[in-house]
């Protein structure tokens, strides 16, 4: 009993100093003779109880040797810095994603014209579309409103919806085509550049980035580049060698289909300030025609909406101050699978057809103000064709005749098209044709014979007065069964 008290007492006085040091270290560290003696008595100990009390003191010294950690976190400071050091250099080294930096050459447009980047594009694009998204990006989403206002809720619209889940994501992957090849555009077009060559740049991008495959992939129809007084249907022929001035108005259109469905967009470029109201009147009018737009919406009311805004506009030109009027002869329309226009119109002055939007349709929404008379009509040399989409069928007596059709129907269907196109080596279409061979030669009596029996249609240039100056914006709008979906807005505007 002696001997265990004594041994306790000794362990007790023993262990202080090392509670002392754990708490900061005051107390004198033990001899060398005392920790031996220490420790032979922990041996003994151990031995008489069967480990018990080493368990024990093993345990109640645990605390006492990590003392809240402390140790450890001191012996592993070093280590703790430069894990920490390390972690901070992979955080820099994983820069932000990239929006874009370069701005557009021309007025009135935001954003970036690289902000395709963002997605993995290269600068410039490159890379197909296809690529770079498994489900294509949404476009602007407008709620309906008014008695249409339960159609955001409703499960049963939105069980329609998903039932077309497909159908909008095709769309979707031409729209985001269609933003991406514009971009590159307005990267480069620019005083100096002559049409031909603008066009060409355009078109064959417009062919790479929507991988084009004849009929169910590629041009919606022919690259509008429609200058000053000029308001639509102008695309160069071959020989052209128009060139971009600083003083120009011009309005580019294009578009992008996939499966037949077309996107149609449009915006106007300028590099004079003393055109930008002029272009924001047009803007402001198309941005009131897609908000006015909306199922069981009446056509006429659209148009009365966008001349209101349109003609509310002025602006002073060499020391005048000219009125913007609508272009009342030319409207927005309805579209189709391979059908550009669909039968319906939509008037961007007051007084139109009373018909009614309804839910799935697709709509061109455009509006063109003008400096001019606001009337357009017929002028200059042909350049843009399309099949007639009910054309009747017409015993053709011309073999070249016979021969052009059926390089059209094989290549372009009901789609538009321009002779540009059908003078390439591959007649228009790569994938359809081959790379050469396709071109076709001497065949402008062919056309104009298709043209008289009624079979293609020819869209010449449509004109307001000499020295007057007109611009266009358009976008494509989805009346979805739940909202109204602007799949071909972008950051440019």
């Amino acid at each position: 009993m002696a001997d265990d008290k004594d041994d306790d007492e000794e362990m007790t006085l023993n262990e202080a100093p090392d509670e002392e040091e754990a708490a900061g270290g005051a107390a004198a560290e033990p001899s060398a003779a005392a920790k031996k003696k220490k420790k032979k008595k922990k041996k003994k100990k151990a031995a008489e109880d069967g480990g018990d009390d080493g368990d024990a003191e093993d345990a109640a010294a645990a605390p006492a040797d990590e003392p809240d950690g402390d140790d450890d976190a001191d012996g592993d400071a070093g280590d703790g810095d430069a894990a920490a050091k390390k972690k901070k250099k992979k955080k820099k080294k994983k820069a932000a994603p990239k929006t874009g930096s370069k701005l557009p050459l021309s007025r009135k447009l935001g954003g970036f014209t690289d902000s395709y980047v963002r997605y993995g594009q290269t600068e410039p694009p490159t890379i197909p579309v296809s690529k770079l998204f498994e489900r294509f990006p949404v476009g602007e989403i407008q709620d309906y409103q008014g008695a249409n206002a339960y159609r955001t809720t409703s499960e049963e619209k939105r069980a329609q919806e998903r039932m077309q889940d497909d159908l909008w994501n095709k769309v979707r992957h031409a729209s985001e085509v269609h933003r991406q090849v514009r971009r590159y555009a307005q990267s480069f077009v620019k005083p100096g550049l002559s049409l031909t060559e603008m066009c060409e740049k355009l078109e064959n991008k417009n062919r790479e980035l929507v991988e084009e495959r004849g009929l169910t992939a590629g041009i919606g129809f022919p690259t509008g580049c429609s200058i000053n007084h000029i308001a639509a249907h102008f695309t160069p022929n071959a020989g052209d060698t128009t060139v971009i001035q600083q003083g120009d108005v011009m309005s580019i259109d294009f578009g992008t289909q996939i499966d037949g469905r077309i996107i149609d967009c449009a915006w106007t470029v300028t590099f004079d300030e003393k055109y930008d109201n002029l272009l924001e009147a047009v803007k402001q009018a198309t941005e009131t025609g897609i908000r006015e737009a909306g199922v069981d919406v009446r056509l006429c009311d659209i148009g009365e909406a966008i001349e209101e805004v349109m003609e509310s506009y002025e602006l002073e030109l060499d020391g005048k101050t000219l009125p913007v009027k609508c272009v009342r002869n030319l409207n927005g329309h309805s579209m189709g699978p391979y059908q550009i226009h669909a039968g319906k119109s939509v008037p961007i002055v007051k007084g139109g057809d009373a018909t009614r939007m309804e839910e799935g349709e697709f709509y061109a929404i455009e509006t063109f103000g003008s400096t001019g008379r606001g009337h357009v009509v017929e002028d200059l040399e042909c350049s843009h064709y399309m099949k007639n989409f009910h054309a009747p069928h017409v015993p053709l007596r011309m073999p070249r005749a016979k021969k052009l059709l059926s390089h059209i129907n094989k290549t372009f269907g009901t789609l538009a098209f321009c002779r540009r196109w059908l003078e390439r080596d591959d007649g228009g279409s790569t994938a359809v044709n081959g790379a050469s061979g396709a071109k076709q030669e001497k065949y402008l009596g062919a056309l104009k014979n298709l043209c008289d029996v009624g079979i293609i249609q020819p869209y010449p240039p449509l004109c307001d007065i000499k020295g007057s100056y007109v611009a266009q914006y358009e976008h494509t709008v989805l009346l979805r069964p739940t909202c109204k979906e602007v799949v071909s807005r972008g950051d440019d505007f």
